[in-house]
């Protein structure tokens, strides 16, 4: 993990999917800030022929080339000939995700896409645009959050490459990073993000889980347990506050004291988790960027877009007897669902 946010959290949909509802100047540092990536592309087996002994980069497409064969054989996932390409960005992040969201609600703006229909955020090439436009959101009330985004789909319309932004992480999220992607590319909802990268995060968490069993990474499981349980408790301490504000925010109070008691339900946020960091967590520190971000209602709708509907998607996992071709299957069968079905579902509860 590198700078404040995970590497794998926020999936940079690809901006070339042009906004519907943006003005030119979005649409033109979207192509641009994609043919930019796009050229830079270079030839994975040309990269290893070139690279010397011990170089980092080449070791880190090594174990990626074994994540992807093995993401296609086990976890039925395709990875086809995507990844065959690797960029040198030299930079931490690809893209810079705006999310944003009124001073007095957890849902968050949405922007139109075509093909990937609309979605909580948009995305930046460039930091100093994406902190131009919260800046704006910002002055007219809302709350927002800015995400740089390590990982980088196009959902299957081009050939997507390998990224040094993520490519140094360790092995579980290496991995975790290229099943992630891959989950997109076989099931990818337009215009329900939370459906989408709660499946795609699910897929992610069990299929790491499996492929450093079976791979000889068995020292690594239990840490990877480890921090799986530790998003279990985070889940559950979000959902607790988020029940909280949504019904504070539902009454008919005066809206200063809503913000008043708004401050207060984020600061005793801020406590519990770090109660869980200090007390059971041994110091660990995953989520310091939500507090570090501003700790509002744009990051409560970011968490809540990749962390919801686990426990429904694990329950489908059983019920599929651990076989990832059928759990997508069933995946797909719910997906066909209209919106309000489905969000329905994301809200199964845990055992």
């Amino acid at each position: 993990m590198t700078g404040t946010f995970p590497r794998a959290m926020v999936l940079g949909l690809c901006a070339l999917l042009a906004s519907a509802c943006a003005g030119p100047g979005y649409y033109a540092q979207a192509v641009g800030g994609h043919l930019s990536l796009m050229n830079d592309r270079q030839d994975v087996d040309g990269y290893l022929a070139q690279a010397g002994p011990g170089d980092p980069l080449a070791e880190r497409i090594l174990v990626a080339r074994d994540v992807l064969s093995y993401a296609e054989r086990q976890l039925a996932l395709p990875a086809d000939d995507a990844y065959s390409q690797v960029v040198v960005t030299g930079h931490d992040a690809v893209v810079w995700n705006v999310v944003a969201a009124p001073p007095l609600s957890l849902v968050p703006r949405e922007w139109c896409f075509i093909v990937a229909g609309c979605v909580p955020y948009r995305g930046y090439y460039d930091p100093d645009d994406a902190e131009a436009f919260a800046a704006r959101l910002r002055q007219r009330g809302d709350d927002v959050i800015v995400s740089p985004a390590s990982a980088y789909s196009t959902l299957g319309w081009f050939d997507d490459p390998l990224l040094d932004t993520w490519l140094d992480a360790p092995d579980p999220y290496l991995a975790g990073t290229l099943v992630h992607e891959l989950a997109h590319r076989r099931l990818y909802v337009a215009g329900d993000t939370a459906f989408s990268e709660s499946y795609a995060s699910f897929v992610e968490s069990a299929g790491v889980s499996r492929w450093l069993q079976d791979t000889g990474r068995g020292e690594q499981v239990a840490a990877w347990q480890r921090r799986k349980a530790m998003s279990a408790q985070w889940r559950q301490l979000v959902d607790r506050y988020r029940g909280q504000l949504a019904n504070l925010y539902a009454t008919t109070r005066p809206e200063g004291e809503r913000l008043a008691a708004k401050a207060e339900l984020f600061g005793a946020l801020r406590r519990d988790y770090d109660r869980l960091r200090n007390d059971e967590w041994q110091g660990s520190d995953p989520w310091r960027w939500f507090f570090d971000a501003g700790a509002n209602n744009a990051g409560m709708a970011l968490v809540s877009q990749y962390q919801g509907g686990h426990c429904a998607f694990e329950q489908l996992f059983e019920n599929s007897d651990g076989d990832f071709e059928r759990f997508h299957q069933a995946a797909a069968s719910i997906a066909g669902r209209d919106a309000d079905t489905r969000a329905r579902w994301l809200e199964t509860p845990c055992p």
